[in-house]
């Protein structure tokens, strides 16, 4: 499966209504202070500023579920049960891909901007070295 087949699919599960919901919840902001800081402008830009909030806030969540089955794992000898932690790391996924289609990103061009970007650092492959003299500009 292609990243953005795969972005496509996970979406038939987002409604939509995040930024409808954020903006219900910030009811009591002042919306000239969030229109100041470029904090309400999705319709310019055509962004969905609530998918990408509850892209962050998922993404912290599900990685921090996974990450707490391989600290049970490796510290309190909990046996590690490999089909859960592949349904969390789908779960990880699915919100990766809330977070490119709430920007309007391509899947595929992120995933091959990422792998540009580490032959670029690690051209023989990852070195100690290069990894704590990286260059200017490399992010």
């Amino acid at each position: 499966m292609k990243a953005n087949e795969y972005q496509k699919l996970a979406m038939r599960t987002n409604d939509g209504k995040t930024t409808k919901r954020l903006l219900e919840c910030m009811l009591t902001c002042d919306m000239e202070y969030l229109l100041s800081q470029n904090l309400v402008y999705e319709d310019e830009q055509h962004l969905d500023l609530g998918g990408i909030f509850n892209a962050c806030l998922g993404l912290s969540g599900e990685v921090g579920e996974f990450n707490d089955m391989i600290k049970k794992w490796v510290f309190h000898e909990k046996e590690l049960d490999m089909e859960h932690a592949k349904k969390e790391m789908g779960d990880v996924l699915w919100y990766v891909a809330m977070m490119c289609e709430s920007f309007g990103w391509n899947m595929d061009e992120i995933m091959q901007m990422n792998v540009d970007k580490l032959k670029a650092r690690y051209p023989e492959g990852f070195s100690v070295d290069r990894s704590l003299h990286r260059a200017d500009g490399d992010v």
